[in-house]
């Protein structure tokens, strides 16, 4: 097996990650990732920004913004690659987050189940009806689908 250079270059990256040169580039140019130049101007990324790249990816994947991905790499060590320790750490800061997306999922999921999933698709009975646009005394938006972190009303 060969080993990996200490230094990738753009396309080695966007290879190893999956993720798009251009994407890479917008990292870079938003401080989430970052790259030495060669004399010629190019790109070269130490191998711990993989783990960054990857990071960034799966924080993607659960809703997580660039900025709050930017503030928890901003409790990471520049001098050195992050260890198991410190990934950890960072992501429990997160538990509290995701926790209350999945919760937000979950109510949607049985929201629309009730709705769809019973079959009577009844406009009358079902409880994602808004008839004379009464929800809007609840805010803007979804407003049966909407959590109380994101519109300040109360859920049942």
């Amino acid at each position: 097996m060969t080993r990996m250079p200490p230094q990738l270059t753009i396309g080695e990256l966007a290879a190893r990650s999956g993720v798009a040169a251009s994407a890479l580039r917008f990292y870079e140019d938003v401080g989430l990732i970052a790259a030495e130049r060669t004399t010629g101007n190019q790109r070269r990324y130490p191998r711990n920004m993989l783990r960054r790249v990857a990071f960034i990816r799966a924080a993607q994947r659960v809703g997580l913004s660039l900025d709050e991905i930017s503030s928890a790499f901003s409790h990471l060590p520049d001098s050195r690659t992050p260890t198991k320790s410190d990934w950890e750490r960072v992501s429990r800061s997160w538990t509290e987050r995701i926790d209350r997306q999945i919760a937000d999922l979950e109510r949607l999921k049985t929201k629309v189940s009730s709705c769809i999933g019973c079959g009577c698709l009844s406009l009358r009975t079902c409880s994602l009806s808004n008839p004379g646009d009464a929800e809007s005394t609840r805010g803007i938006g979804p407003a049966a689908l909407a959590t109380p972190e994101n519109h300040g009303v109360t859920r049942d």
